[in-house]
């Protein structure tokens, strides 16, 4: 009956010292309890010795890898390396006087690279042989008793595999796992004939067309309003996302252009929480500054708020508190204040002093008049209190940069200023210096500015102002709402918790 296993694919594991052989058994002998293998394989490694002969005590588990089929004309000697497709280095195996193989590892050159059968772990695993094989469990009862009965060979009684696998073939079935699933499913992905495959690329544009998406959701929402019930392919709406300060409860709608202006606005800006803001004429912007000043918002306090804000902004522009701290007291920032003989220059004047409240160093240049405004008189007595320092000549100004410059030499009406020597100077001094330009109420985009500005802050509503007037901010002076009323604007006040904010062109 031993001869009945000649020809089949084994795996023998003679332990650590020994490893694993593989091959196809050529002689079995039941009297002196060996097995020989044709066509060895060492570790993987072919060996150079055509047999090698194992003894059943060496052999600590053997694995039926391959039984042939009956009509398998193969013989034991034919094994070519491609049956096992195991590519490597070889090894001399010869015996010893014991008879136990003895392994001497010799490499030698390797061919080209062979197919390698897929091995999994067989510690838990089955011999599942198809019936196509045309063997019965009987038969393979009977004939496993011929084979040395070694103490790592254990016999395995499971049902036969009803799959239409090659007669030849022999599937590991895993305990716990369902591979021979896999198997059928890699089969169906991966198992078409190469020739199958079409030439042409896939019509993704055609098939998409195919499909009316509108239709389907259509439908999808009929079917939802008539039963009830959400359907399984609906996409769900994303839950809203409330901030912490806003209201879940359900508010009116929010009306964005709260400022209306009398006249159809040349500009309009928006803030930063996207409320609009109009530009208004020159004409009703003095026309509200003459009211709020006769219902007691009177020039000094105007400038006053005017001074307070726009040093705000400039304290905010040069650093803020990462600049502005005792441990950079070797950081002093330098502010270049240019201030003109008008009312425009008395708020640059009121700015300086609170900056140089606040330990910034303040060069103001204001030219040389005969007869001064009163307001402007009144604020030079409060600057020369602190440690700024006035100059009227372009020549005291400081010939490297400064931090920032402040511009406060233009005027909405006393244009001819502009022809002066000293303002032409001063023009250019503020052009090479390299600085940060900010004006502080610069005139209408009508009337071109000599000094580029990169801000420019307006009072309680923004003029229409050209591009050369940089990024707008506007500052609250304090009018209150009924004075716009008065004046014929309806104004809701886009402040919220600041006193300045910045603006952005639509």
């Amino acid at each position: 009956m031993a001869t009945d296993w000649l020809g089949s694919i084994v795996s023998i594991n003679c332990g650590e010292s020994l490893g694993v052989y593989q091959g196809r058994v050529s002689a079995v002998d039941q009297v002196s309890q060996t097995i020989s293998l044709t066509r060895p394989f060492h570790n993987g490694v072919k060996c150079l010795v055509p047999e090698v002969t194992f003894r059943a005590g060496d052999i600590t588990e053997l694995k039926i890898l391959e039984i042939p089929g009956p009509g398998d004309s193969r013989q034991c000697g034919d094994l070519q390396q491609t049956d096992l497709g195991i590519p490597g280095v070889g090894c001399q195996v010869g015996p010893s006087q014991n008879g136990t193989g003895k392994v001497l590892k010799k490499p030698i050159s390797s061919s080209a690279p062979q197919n390698i059968p897929r091995r999994t772990d067989m510690k838990n695993q089955d011999v599942i042989i198809s019936p196509q094989q045309q063997c019965s469990k009987s038969y393979m009862d009977r004939h496993v008793e011929a084979l040395p009965q070694s103490k790592g060979f254990r016999r395995r009684h499971n049902s036969w595999s009803s799959s239409s696998r090659h007669p030849n073939q022999v599937t590991p079935k895993k305990s716990g796992l369902k591979n021979g699933q896999m198997k059928s499913k890699d089969d169906e992905c991966f198992g078409d004939d190469i020739d199958e495959i079409p030439d042409t690329d896939f019509d993704f544009e055609g098939n998409l067309a195919l499909f009316d998406k509108a239709a389907v959701f259509e439908e999808i929402e009929t079917y939802e309003r008539r039963s009830g019930t959400r359907s399984r392919g609906t996409p769900s709406e994303k839950p809203a996302r409330y901030r912490h300060d806003e209201n879940i409860l359900e508010s009116e709608p929010i009306d964005y252009r709260r400022i209306v202006v009398p006249h159809n606005a040349h500009k309009e800006f928006c803030t930063d929480s996207g409320l609009v803001v109009p530009s208004v004429s020159y004409e009703l912007h003095k026309k509200l500054l003459s009211v709020a000043e006769k219902h007691g918002l009177t020039l000094e306090r105007r400038l006053e708020m005017t001074g307070v804000c726009a040093s705000q902004m400039a304290l905010s522009l040069l650093g803020g508190p990462n600049r502005l701290n005792p441990k950079n007291v070797h950081q002093r920032p330098t502010v270049a204040l240019l201030c003109g003989p008008h009312v425009k220059g008395a708020q640059g004047i009121s700015c300086g002093r609170h900056l140089s409240n606040h330990d910034v160093h303040v060069i103001l240049f204001l030219p040389n008049f005969v007869k001064m405004l009163e307001s402007i008189t009144n604020e030079l007595n409060l600057f020369s209190k602190t440690e700024g320092q006035q100059v009227s000549s372009v020549k005291d100004l400081p010939d490297t940069p400064v931090d920032l410059v402040i511009n406060c030499l233009d005027c909405h009406e006393n244009a001819f200023l502009r022809d002066q020597p000293w303002y032409k100077a001063t023009v250019d001094w503020a052009n090479q210096n390299r600085a940060p330009v900010l004006s502080i109420d610069p005139p209408v985009s009508e009337v071109e500015q000599g000094i580029d500005a990169k801000w420019s802050l307006a009072l309680g509503l923004p003029l229409p102002l050209g591009e050369r007037a940089g990024r707008v901010y506007l500052c609250d002076i304090g009018i209150p709402q009924k004075v716009f009323q008065e004046v014929g604007i309806n104004y809701h006040s886009p402040f919220g918790c600041k006193f300045v904010i910045p603006l952005h062109s639509t």
